[in-house]
Parts: C-alpha cells; structure tokens; sequence
C-alpha cells in the first residue's frame, strides 16, 4: 500500500495534467473560432461582425442535404455596420471528399448572391484534389444562381464548374457542399428571416 505521501503526489501530478489539458484546450477552442471567423469574413467582406444564430432545418431539407452528401453546421448573420443583417453565412460539411469531409463557408447576400467560399478543412490527394482552394473556389465568386454543376468540358454558363483534372470525386464534393449551403440559406431567406 502506498503511504500518504505518495499519494500527494500522485494528486499533485494528476492535477498538473488537468491543468495542462485545460489550457491546450482553451487554446485549441480560441484557434477554431479565430479560423471560423477569418472563414466568414473572407466570403462576406462586406460585414462588421457575425452572429451566430440557431437554425434547425426542416426535416426535408435535412433529406435532401443528406441525400447530397451533405450536412450543415453552424449559420452566422453577417451584420453590417449599423446591425442590420446584410445576408447569411453557412457552414456546410460535405461528407463525400476523396480523403473525408471537406468543410466549407459560404457567404450569400439578401439578394442571393453567393459571395464566395472559403474551405476551411480539407484533406484531399496533393496536387490534385488540394488543388480545390485555388481552382474551385475563385469559380464560385459572385454567382447568382439557384445551384451548381461541374463539367469537364469548360465552363460556359453561370451555374457551371469547370472540374479539377483528376480530381473529379473533389469537385463534386465541394459543389455538392456549396449547393447543400445555397439550399440552407435560401429556405432562411424564403422563411422571412434575412430581414429583421
């Protein structure tokens, strides 16, 4: 058995743990919500601030997304400078990326247009997939459209993504992960909720 001051410590070592793992998480957390919002601001420019709101959809939107690959995570109002709410920024994880979920942010303004995304974790093959970041995303900028299609032959209308070579699987995750969001905020929009 072991004697009293062993067991101080083994309680002072325990307790040296507890405090190390608790500040590595506060740290962990802080980095994540500095990643989220440099996400937002980078597909809403146009915003001061974001606010973070509950939103569940509704059962057959959830159906659709799952259908598509495709999941929600959180849903921020992008506020401007007076408070006024100037669109939506979306977290959509698409469940369907060649080496896992790829998590995406969309900004889409009152008017529907979607400003840009911005992908925020990815783990795609290196030199291809990887690539989404530089190929895909600029593709996606200031488009008014109600959803997306990627083609391999260039192109040649609003609505379509021309596919990274060789990396057709992550062209049409994140496509598919774009229009899970675009679908989440028009259904906010439609339900009177971009207006205050």
């Amino acid at each position: 058995m072991k004697n009293k001051s062993d067991i101080r410590v083994m309680l002072k070592e325990a307790g040296i743990l507890f405090a190390i793992t608790l500040i590595a998480k506060d740290r962990i957390r802080i980095q994540q919500e500095k990643a989220i919002q440099e996400a937002c601001a980078a597909v809403f420019k146009e915003a001061a601030s974001f606010e973070k709101m509950e939103y569940e959809p509704e059962d057959v939107l959830t159906q659709e997304l799952s259908a598509m690959g495709v999941k929600l995570g959180s849903v921020y109002w992008a506020l401007g400078n007076d408070g006024s709410r100037l669109g939506v920024v979306v977290e959509s994880i698409t469940t369907e990326g060649y080496g896992g979920n790829i998590v995406l942010y969309l900004g889409v303004t009152n008017d529907r247009v979607l400003n840009d995304i911005s992908i925020l974790e990815i783990s795609e093959t290196p030199g291809l997939g990887m690539l989404a970041g530089d190929v895909l995303v600029p593709q996606f900028h200031q488009k008014n459209v109600d959803s997306f299609a990627y083609t391999k032959a260039g192109a040649a209308a609003d609505n379509e993504i021309d596919a990274i070579a060789g990396a057709t699987i992550t062209t049409k995750a994140v496509t598919n992960g774009v229009n899970g969001g675009l679908k989440a905020a028009y259904a906010l929009m439609e339900g009177g909720a971009s207006h205050e």
